[in-house]
């Protein structure tokens, strides 16, 4: 735990808040802002519940945990209207279900004759205690997104559709190098945004809250992760 990592943190949450920005805020100087990011000084009690209105983070968090999950693997965190669209989805439940619904919805692409298709993907939560910790099984849900007048008909699933919405996205480079570290703390470090930030996260039951869409560029393989708010 370093209380200098998590105001470095904390500070570049809040929309990449220069150490000029943060002293003027407390009133103090750049080289004192410096010192506390270096742990070379110690905030006084005040100064130190100041930052935490500032940054919406508790006192315990601030000086106790380790708020700093940035890794150098994610980039470019955003505010993103996506446009409205129409989508099939698949939901697998399984000891590796993210495969399996994948999988499952590009041969649906095939099938209807989908060079490049968008495919989507999401944790699916509704998982008996059972199964998950006996039968070592999550769910997973996939959806194609339907794009130039493509309807899906005559394939076994419902057609949905969702509105125009804003969400907060960040960019993961080569998120299998270490899924099950990579991925779970893109999450983390949306929320922490969201919280520094004052955003709500709006999960309302009739849109997707999250999502992740797994693309290559340039021959490296990208994921975006995103989640819905108000």
């Amino acid at each position: 735990m370093s209380l200098g990592q998590n105001l470095l943190f904390l500070r570049k949450m809040k929309n990449n808040m220069t150490q000029e920005e943060l002293a003027e805020c407390l009133g103090v100087s750049r080289q004192t802002v410096s010192k506390w990011e270096l742990d070379s000084a110690y905030p006084e009690m005040e100064k130190l519940l100041a930052l935490c209105s500032l940054f919406s983070c508790s006192l315990d968090q601030l000086v106790r945990e380790d708020m700093n999950i940035i890794n150098e693997a994610y980039s470019n965190i955003r505010i993103e209207e996506v446009e409205d669209f129409q989508y099939i989805s698949y939901t697998v439940i399984s000891p590796e279900p993210e495969e399996d619904a994948i999988d499952h919805v590009n041969r649906w692409a095939r099938q209807l004759g989908m060079d490049n298709p968008r495919v989507i993907g999401w944790d699916f939560p509704a998982v008996s205690q059972e199964q998950r910790n006996v039968h070592h099984m999550h769910g997973y849900g996939a959806a194609l997104i339907l794009e130039g007048g493509i309807s899906g008909e005559g394939l076994p699933a419902e057609l949905k559709r969702q509105d125009t919405q804003r969400y907060i996205a960040i960019t993961i480079k080569d998120p299998h190098t270490a899924p099950f570290e990579l991925i779970p703390n893109a999450y983390k470090v949306l929320m922490a945004y969201m919280n520094t930030n004052g955003l709500k996260g709006k999960w309302d039951g009739r849109l997707l809250d999250c999502f992740e869409r797994e693309y290559n560029l340039d021959g490296v393989w990208h994921m975006d992760v995103y989640i819905a708010v108000e």
